[in-house]
């Protein structure tokens, strides 16, 4: 079986890097890309050249933009007094397409872990303190994951807010929206009953 020349296996190596690419779906993307080379492999190339040249963390919140304030953080209607912490710029991508919330976010860059040796000054956690007087803010919301990391993170920040005076809350946790209890994990229940309202 005759092999790839070197610089397109080194393109396949590449591409299987990529999350939810493995070797064979790697080569498939790429043998797709040199079929369609100029309607798709040329402008692919391009775009890329552009974003990695031009992509950069948000200096307020952490966000990924190509400018030095990303758009949420420069619309003036979005300074509302409240911040959504989340965890990672994917779970602020995936709270913006919900579209629920209008305020302003702050990206931690990960979690606090033992395990991994992750500190609070590993994360921007001072950052979020020092946007705490510095915006007016009335309340965090904390969004970060439902895992034992995300919840020492979360007992963190909210100790390390006390003394501000900020409001701090949660997301609910519990039964998805079309979830079927028979199909939920016994964590996912019990925190969907705690948080029970009334109907």
């Amino acid at each position: 079986m005759a092999e790839a020349p070197r610089d397109i296996e080194a393109l396949i190596a590449l591409m299987a890097r990529l999350p939810g690419l493995g070797p064979r779906s790697a080569r498939r993307a790429v043998l797709h890309m040199l079929r369609k080379r100029d309607l798709v492999m040329q402008p692919l190339a391009e775009a890329l050249a552009r974003t990695a040249a031009a992509a950069r963390d948000c200096a307020v919140c952490g966000n990924i933009s190509t400018a030095d304030t990303c758009p949420v953080c420069a619309d003036p209607a979005r300074a509302t007094g409240e911040i959504c912490v989340v965890e990672d710029v994917a779970d602020l991508w995936a709270m913006e397409r919900g579209g629920a919330f209008r305020g302003r976010y702050h990206v931690l860059g990960g979690t606090l872990s033992a395990l991994d040796a992750v500190g609070p000054d590993d994360l921007r956690i001072p950052q979020l303190i020092d946007r705490i007087a510095a915006e007016n803010v009335r309340e965090v919301i904390l969004a970060l994951n439902a895992t034992v990391d995300g919840q020492t993170t979360a007992h963190y920040i909210a100790a390390a807010l006390a003394p501000t005076g900020v409001a701090v809350s949660s997301l609910a946790q519990g039964v998805p929206i079309g979830g079927e209890l028979d199909y939920l994990d016994d964590g996912t229940i019990g925190a969907a009953l705690r948080a029970r309202r009334r109907v």
